[in-house]
């Protein structure tokens, strides 16, 4: 698949997921998630306070009997009895609305009550759509793990594989994405991507063809990769994108979304027992729909 139009269409001839919005009061995730419903790909579930809820859907001209709703009148308690949900097997999908991300981490990390299974490590993944591109981007991690460690760069990087299989790609082309292609011994991300490519070859990370250290500019350009002469099964067509830090792939991120307003994206938390809308609550309607479809494509 190389759009989200492409998506829609493969859930549409799929059971429809449950979605379970936490504090989905507003009128972004609302919306969101009746574009959803209206394309047969979930039925959606709202979490939260009846009243704005029922404010929200006679301002939209939604009615709001297409969705369940779940009245709780506070934040906390809400985002809460959306995880439990999703906990007890009544939703395949979770989603943030328009409550704070620490709020909404919290409860999904929650020992007794959350969502995260033993030893497991949670991941932000995102998949853009830009008119340059010739396919799908997926990368990550740009809004969970600061710095992440060499063992949870092999979680990402099997996220990010789990990812471009769910979307039909079924040997995603990986990229360990440094400041360089050479490889530099002083710049700890290149060791990490030399020994990540190494595993991957090895079938440690399976289900992909991984390379790295690898710059940006020949993960994404041919013309860079035969200027530089370098010799990648992976430069300048890649698939995926693990980045070495929040920071490289949070300004990658922003980048390309508030650079290129042609571009759509969407974006998860991955490694959780049910995968997790993760938007920011100033994203469009759009990049949540297109979430939804991403949380619905990736779920079991």
């Amino acid at each position: 698949m190389k759009s989200f139009e492409e998506i829609f269409d493969k859930l549409r001839s799929q059971k429809k997921k449950r979605l379970i919005a936490a504090w989905g009061v507003d009128d972004h995730t609302i919306n969101a998630v009746y574009k959803a419903i209206e394309l047969g790909i979930v039925d959606g579930t709202l979490v939260g306070n009846k009243v704005q809820i029922e404010a929200v859907c006679h301002e939209e001209g939604i009615d709001p009997g297409v969705f369940t709703i779940v009245p709780v009148d506070q934040e906390l308690a809400a985002v809460a009895r959306a995880v439990e949900m999703v906990r007890n097997g009544e939703g395949d999908i979770l989603m943030k609305g328009q409550c704070s991300t620490d709020k909404y981490m919290r409860a999904i990390l929650n020992k007794e009550k959350g969502l995260l299974p033993p030893k497991a490590v949670l991941s932000h993944v995102a998949v853009l759509s830009h008119p340059n591109y010739p396919k799908f981007l997926i990368m990550s991690d740009m809004a969970v793990i600061p710095a992440p460690d060499l063992g949870q760069k092999v979680a990402i990087a099997k996220y990010l594989v789990n990812t471009a299989h769910a979307l039909g790609i079924p040997k995603p082309k990986l990229a360990f994405v440094t400041a360089t292609e050479q490889m530099l011994p002083g710049m700890p991300a290149c060791v990490d991507a030399a020994i990540l490519s190494k595993m991957a070859d090895r079938k440690q990370i399976p289900g992909c063809i991984a390379d790295g250290p690898l710059a940006l500019d020949v993960c994404l350009s041919p013309e860079a990769v035969a200027i530089k002469k370098l010799d990648s099964p992976v430069a300048g067509d890649v698939d995926c994108m693990l980045f070495p830090n929040i920071e490289s792939a949070n300004v990658m991120y922003k980048c390309v979304t508030q650079l290129s307003p042609e571009s759509k994206q969407a974006a998860i938390v991955a490694g959780a027992s049910a995968p997790c809308v993760l938007s920011s609550r100033a994203d469009s309607i759009d990049t949540k729909l297109n979430s939804i479809a991403l949380a619905a494509v990736t779920a079991r």
